[in-house]
Order: structure tokens, then C-alpha cells, then sequence
């Protein structure tokens, strides 16, 4: 094998990866970049970017049909065509990652297409060539979709969020396996371009990370919707012949022209060689430190970590690794405050804990709650309105350790959520804010007052 050095290797050029590499090399280190695919990863080419663009294709037509009663009259024609072309055109560039890499080039990253592979503290192999980083190596090689082992599943011509995604036509119906985030978010948007879903949930409801209420809410307007639910139930057999049917342990059986399978993501590490650095190849996440670091001149950042498969953790986690990495003074990572957001209509956005997690500590919890139909600017939105904030707090340091807020631009109002769980700000404080009416986040107030 051909020997190279260079002062960093960046394993997996996801978004993590990518600003990691960029500003180290910006920084005046020789970095090297290692990426078997697209340069910027699953976010741009087939996660958030193009999923939110069907996502607000699809809510344009729901808000179309809100318009009767309100303003005058409106129809919509669905037509999943202007969809595709801009996934395609605007986001992806037909799945072309040549601007990514000239970025990345013009910062000074050497980049490496292959796969890249540990083989010692320091010691990444790609193909016929070995890499030595005399200051380490970054491990940001990111997740894949989870296959559960279904028997025939495997078989068959199934859909990961990839394919979906990059789909010219839509199916006359679907068959979504997961009712978390992603399941729901793309059933919704399918379901409004005319798609037959069903969602099948191996647990006892969708969004079952999020708080009862909040799945509550969204169950009932997905069924409302027409999206047929089935929770409590697991698939034990996928068969495929010109279209799709689920037998589910409790002897029914669903049909579907196409199947979307989403339930989760994970990272691989076995293929990543961690066992050379001594870490556990089945290991569901490399454990890191505060400042990102995983072993000797290793670190790690993004879904590897296990602290959440979100872009948002993998730039935070970043910005942590790369001051360490250059030896300066850098923050600590913490992770009380992480926020989420699903995309369905409305939004549902969360940070922190739970009220069952809070109480699973042995907290001393109070919980307040506000129907956001009920506030001022829920009830002039009137259509397309529904929703809740939810606040979670510890009362023995008055403070509060958890939140949601779903409802319109659910997750921009969580921001304000965020700061408060981020910054421990009491809620005494929060009560003498002053919160502009009327606005969606002004409901928070109201669930302050809920609290008693």
C-alpha cells in the first residue's frame, strides 16, 4: 500500500464532516477529507433539503383547501412533477455534489473519494492507500437506514427515504413501516397528493418519543386526514408481486403498491475498523468526551455518537471538536437542551425532556399546558390551527427541563423554549417576560399560568 501523511483525516464528509474538515484546513492544517458518496451527505441530497421541499409543496395544497370560509374559494390539482424537478434541480442538482466539492477544495481539504477505514490510532486505509494523521483522525461517517429483519423484506423492491425522495412519479398507495418522525412527516405529505397511506407502528403510538399529547394530536389528524393507522402491531412477513403486502403478527394483512421503510437510522462501526482503536464494532455509537474526543488522536462527531441524527448536532459537535483539535480553549458539549423538529402540519418541535423521562429521574415534576386554538392568535388563524405547547418543570429547582410546541411554525417558536431548557432561566423569570401579542409563542405564557 502507498504511504501518505497529512495532519487530519476527516472520515465521512457529511455536513459534520465537511465544515470539521474545512475549518481545520482554513486553520492552516493539512486535512484530509474522506467520502465513499456525495460530498455534504444525507441532509442535502435526500434528507432535510429535499424532504422539506416536498413537505411545503404539500402544505401549500392543505392551505389551499383552507381557504373556503375564510377567503373566498380555492381549489388545488395536485401534481408531484414541479416537486421532483426542484429536488432535482434546486436542491440535488441531479445528485451532483461538484459545487460541495469545489468549496471544500477551495478551504484546502485534500478530498478522497473511497472508503475510509481505521487501522490503528491515527492510521486510516482507503483502498491501496494508507493515511497517517500525526495530529488524528475524525470519525463523521454519519448512519444508514435501519432494515429490520423481516423475513422477505430483503427481497423485495422496497423504499428507503432515498428512494422516495428521488422518485419522478408517486405510487397510487403506500405502505409506511415506522410511525417516528420521518414516517409520519412523509405520510402527510404523500397523502396530500392523493396517495393511499397506511402507517404501521410496531409500538403503541406514533411519535412515540414525543409527549402522549403530542401524539394524540397528530394521530387524530392523520386519521382525519384519511391516513389509516395501525399501532401496537409488528410486521412479520413482506412479500412483493407487482405490489406489497405486510402480515402482521396479529393475522392482518396489508397491500400497498410501494413500501417505505422508516424506522430509524444507525451508524455501522464494524465497517469503520473502530475494533483497531479498541473500541466495540457492535456498538450502537463511539462514546466521546466533552470536547468530542473518542481515543487516542480520535474524535468523533454526528450520528456516530449516538447524541442525536440530526444536522443541527453534527455542525454543534463540530464546533467543539475543532478547537480542540487545534489546541485551543474550546466549549464543553452538553446535551440538556437538544432540540428537535418534525415537519408534519402542524409542527411539532421538542427539547429536553419528557414528562415520563423527567419522572423516570425521580423529579419532582410540574407540568403546564396550553391549547394553542384557545390562544388569541390560534383563534384568528382559525383554520389549520391546532395544536399544544406543553412545559415540563423541575419544581425543586424551578427551572424548566423540557418543552414542546406543536402547532404553526411549531418549531420557530420552540427557539424561545430552547434558550429558556439552554440557559436554566427560572421560570419566575419567565413569567415577568414580556411575550408580544398576539403571537403564536405568546401561548407559552399561557401554559406558564397553567402551572399554577
Amino acid at each position: 500500500m502507498s504511504q501518505e501523511k497529512a495532519d487530519v483525516v476527516v472520515v465521512g464528509l457529511g455536513v459534520g464532516g465537511e465544515e470539521t474538515a474545512g475549518r481545520l484546513a482554513q486553520a492552516g492544517l493539512d486535512v484530509v477529507g474522506i467520502e465513499p458518496e456525495l460530498v455534504g451527505g444525507e441532509c442535502p441530497y435526500w434528507g432535510c433539503v429535499p424532504s422539506k421541499m416536498a413537505i411545503r409543496a404539500a402544505n401549500l395544497l392543505a392551505e389551499t383547501a383552507r381557504i373556503d370560509g375564510i377567503a373566498g374559494r380555492a381549489h388545488a390539482i395536485p401534481d408531484w412533477t414541479p416537486v421532483a424537478e426542484r429536488i432535482r434541480d434546486d436542491a440535488t442538482d441531479d445528485w451532483d455534489d461538484t459545487i460541495a466539492v469545489e468549496r471544500l477544495i477551495g478551504k484546502g481539504v485534500r478530498l478522497v473519494r473511497g472508503r475510509g477505514r481505521l487501522a490503528g490510532p491515527g492510521i486510516v486505509e482507503v483502498d491501496d492507500t494508507t493515511y497517517t494523521a500525526t495530529r488524528g483522525v475524525v470519525l463523521a461517517t454519519g448512519g444508514a437506514p435501519v432494515v429490520p429483519p423481516i423475513p422477505g423484506l430483503s427481497d423485495t423492491p422496497y423504499w428507503t427515504n432515498r428512494d422516495l425522495l428521488a422518485a419522478k412519479e408517486l405510487p397510487d398507495s403506500l405502505l409506511v413501516l415506522g410511525g417516528g418522525a420521518i414516517g409520519v412527516e412523509m405520510a402527510q405529505a404523500l397523502a396530500r397528493f392523493g396517495v393511499g397511506v397506511t402507517i404501521v407502528e410496531a409500538r403503541d403510538r406514533m411519535l412515540a418519543q414525543e409527549e402522549p399529547e403530542t401524539s394524540a394530536l397528530i394521530a387524530d389528524l392523520l386519521g382525519r386526514a384519511g391516513i389509516d393507522l395501525v399501532h401496537g402491531a409488528a410486521a412479520a412477513r413482506v412479500t412483493y408481486d407487482d405490489g406489497f403486502v405486510i402480515a402482521l403478527d396479529d393475522g392482518r394483512e396489508l397491500a400497498a403498491e410501494r413500501l417505505l421503510v422508516s424506522v430509524g437510522r444507525r451508524p455501522s462501526l464494524g465497517p469503520i475498523g473502530v475494533a483497531s482503536v479498541g473500541l466495540d464494532p457492535k456498538a450502537l455509537s463511539v462514546p466521546v468526551d466533552d470536547r468530542m474526543r473518542a481515543g487516542e488522536r480520535l474524535w468523533a462527531i454526528g450520528d456516530v455518537t449516538g447524541k442525536g441524527a440530526f444536522t443541527h448536532m453534527a455542525m454543534y459537535q463540530a464546533g467543539i471538536a475543532v478547537p480542540d483539535i487545534l489546541g485551543e480553549d474550546g466549549p464543553r458539549a452538553t446535551y440538556h437542551a437538544v432540540p428537535r423538529v418534525t415537519f408534519t402540519d402542524p409542527e411539532v418541535g421538542s427539547v429536553g425532556m419528557t414528562e415520563r423521562e423527567a419522572r423516570d429521574e425521580g423529579r419532582n415534576v410540574h407540568t403546564g399546558t396550553a391549547s394553542v386554538p384557545t390562544t388569541t392568535r390560534g383563534w384568528v388563524h382559525k383554520a389549520g390551527n391546532e395544536g399544544l405547547i406543553k412545559l415540563v418543570v423541575d419544581a425543586d429547582e424551578d427551572v424548566l427541563i423540557g418543552a414542546t410546541s406543536v402547532g404553526p411554525w411549531g418549531g420557530e417558536v420552540l427557539s424561545a423554549l430552547v434558550v429558556a431548557v439552554h440557559a436554566r432561566v427560572p421560570i419566575s423569570t419567565l413569567r415577568q417576560m414580556i411575550y408580544a401579542y398576539p403571537t403564536f409563542h405568546r401561548g407559552i405564557l399561557d401554559a406558564l399560568n397553567d402551572l399554577g
